[in-house]
């Protein structure tokens, strides 16, 4: 099984780019992770925010494959602890599949296709945090995960 972070745009700021590629370094003991950047849409300055969502919409779904399972990182979705959040992973594990697509969207949300397409939505706080740390939080937690998975001491309850 496999895990993708789908994301719309880069991340500019060398500490977050460290701390992301930190993780990716630790998650490829456990599992093949990959991580996705789209890029911004260009000339944005005429469409409205629904376009902006629909034209990301179509090549964040273009980078899901068949059978996998597409989960959005959602301000509405549901929130877990760290051990929640790792028998969320466990669980999909064992709906098996090709392997879990979690997407970051732009600033304005998804659209509509994207929410249609999800298996689930989780939220990883009830703060707002920017896309470009959102990313490596989100590594953290993976590995996290895994770590609890494994029965590893890096969680501590």
């Amino acid at each position: 099984m496999k895990i993708k972070l789908v994301c719309i745009g880069k991340t500019g700021k060398n500490f977050l780019i460290e701390g992301e590629n930190e993780y990716l370094g630790r998650l490829k003991h456990y599992v093949p992770v990959e991580r996705i950047e789209i890029p911004d849409i260009k000339n944005t300055k005429k469409l409205t925010f629904d376009q902006i969502k629909e034209l990301e919409g179509k090549e964040i779904l273009s980078k899901v494959n068949p059978g996998e399972q597409l989960i959005l990182l959602d301000e509405r979705g549901k929130m877990h602890s760290s051990v929640e959040f790792s028998q969320f992973i466990q669980q999909k594990f064992n709906q098996g599949g090709h392997g879990l697509v979690f997407v970051i969207g732009g600033a304005y949300g998804f659209s509509d296709e994207v929410y249609k397409a999800c298996s689930a939505k989780i939220s990883l706080s009830k703060m707002t945090f920017s896309h470009q740390m959102i990313r490596m939080i989100f590594f953290e937690q993976v590995y996290r995960a895994m770590t609890i998975l494994r029965g590893e001491p890096y969680h501590h309850e």
